[in-house]
């Protein structure tokens, strides 16, 4: 004689396939914006990186002309 609580259960592994499918959904919608976020974030430090090496090599500002 099977043992019954053995046996496969429809509704729970329909129920857990759905749970499952929405918690993909979840896991690429917050992994495409973390790469996003480290895609922003590296090419604003490179910004910075070059702005701060190639300041010094600048021409300097125009003087603002007094007013009278």
């Amino acid at each position: 004689m099977s043992n019954p609580w053995l046996k496969k259960n429809p509704i729970l592994s329909m129920w857990l396939s759905g749970a499952n499918a929405v918690a993909g959904a979840a896991r690429g919608r917050a992994r495409s914006t973390a790469k996003k976020s480290a895609a922003t974030a590296t090419r604003q430090a490179a910004g910075a990186a070059v702005s701060a090496w190639l300041a010094p090599f600048a021409a300097p500002k125009p003087r603002r002309k007094k007013r009278r």
